[in-house]
């Protein structure tokens, strides 16, 4: 799971066994990301995210949250608002060979080399089209 602001800069993250069901992992990430950022108003998420445990959550937060959903009657591929942020990030992240190419044992590694993926990725930002090049 991956919280980003609304550039698609990635918050934080966090990795646990596939097992666990996306509602029910969430709720642990909301914590940390409600504490570690007190100004976030909103956060928006997909069908997936629906249900009791992620609302319970951000109870006594000062925190909205939307659950945003795509319209089933519409054929083909249509972006739709808010979540492809994230699909985005996800997809920005992907680049990086360290995660696609290897599967941690631990989950604290996988979670560690995805924020230093996204380090790698905001600094090339800030370095601006010299550094792109030259990597």
């Amino acid at each position: 799971h991956i919280v980003t602001d609304t550039a698609g800069n990635m918050l934080d993250g966090i990795v646990h066994e596939a097992s666990i069901q996306d509602r029910d992992g969430a709720p642990g990430l909301v914590a940390i990301v409600t504490e570690g950022f007190p100004t976030l108003a909103k956060l928006f998420a997909d069908g997936g995210y629906a249900g009791a445990k992620l609302k319970a959550a951000l109870a006594g937060q000062p925190v909205e949250l939307e659950i945003v959903k795509r319209t089933d009657n519409e054929g083909g591929f249509k972006v739709v608002r808010r979540r492809w942020v994230v699909e985005r990030t996800l997809s920005w992240l992907r680049r990086n060979r360290r995660l696609m190419a290897h599967y941690e044992a631990f989950a604290l590694i996988a979670e560690g080399y995805a924020k230093l993926a996204m380090i790698c990725i905001m600094l090339k930002r800030l370095a601006g089209p010299k550094l792109s090049r030259a990597t």
